[in-house]
């Protein structure tokens, strides 16, 4: 029964031309299957951009796949230990370059447009004044140097001197 409701669900979706359905179909399926598993994406965001981020040892690094983004028109900021990336990716009709817009037609859509908006909570030993960011080949780079630890040092523990007891 839930295989019928989930066929007829993607025939109607595959006769609706409207990219906007397919994605909001898609995104639906994808909580429903997978959960919410990451609540790194804020609520007003049309689409997440995929990122990987890992830990050096001298750093952490964010990898965000923003094809087609400008990445000086991606905001980036820090507040209270969290990192914000903001931005947004035109819809392909807008990108059309020879004659008007309209005449454009697509085939197919599957690249996701709109705007993003994801946070990233960040771990104490981050330093936040020093962070960078670098974009190349559709991919942002944010680099997020770590503060110098503190080695962990002995305390002697001295002997009181002998004036008279305790007690």
């Amino acid at each position: 029964m839930r295989h019928e409701a989930f066929r007829a669900v993607a025939r109607q979706s595959a006769r609706d031309t409207s990219p906007r359905l397919h994605d909001e179909m898609r995104q639906f399926l994808q909580q429903f299957v997978h959960g919410d598993a990451d609540a790194s994406s804020v609520v007003t965001s049309e689409w997440t951009p995929r990122v990987d981020i890992r830990e050096e040892r001298s750093r952490f690094v964010i990898l965000a796949d923003l094809p087609g983004i400008d990445p000086a028109q991606v905001e980036i900021w820090m507040d209270k230990g969290v990192l914000s990336l903001k931005g947004e990716r035109a819809p392909a009709s807008q990108d059309a370059t020879d004659g008007d817009a309209n005449e454009v037609r697509f085939s197919r859509v599957e690249r996701n447009t709109g705007r993003f908006h994801r946070r990233f909570t960040l771990p104490d030993s981050a330093d936040a004044d020093a962070i960078t960011a670098s974009g190349h080949h559709g991919v942002l780079e944010i680099s997020i140097p770590k503060r110098a630890e503190s080695t962990p040092r002995r305390i002697q523990v001295g002997a009181v001197a002998e004036a008279g007891t305790r007690q």
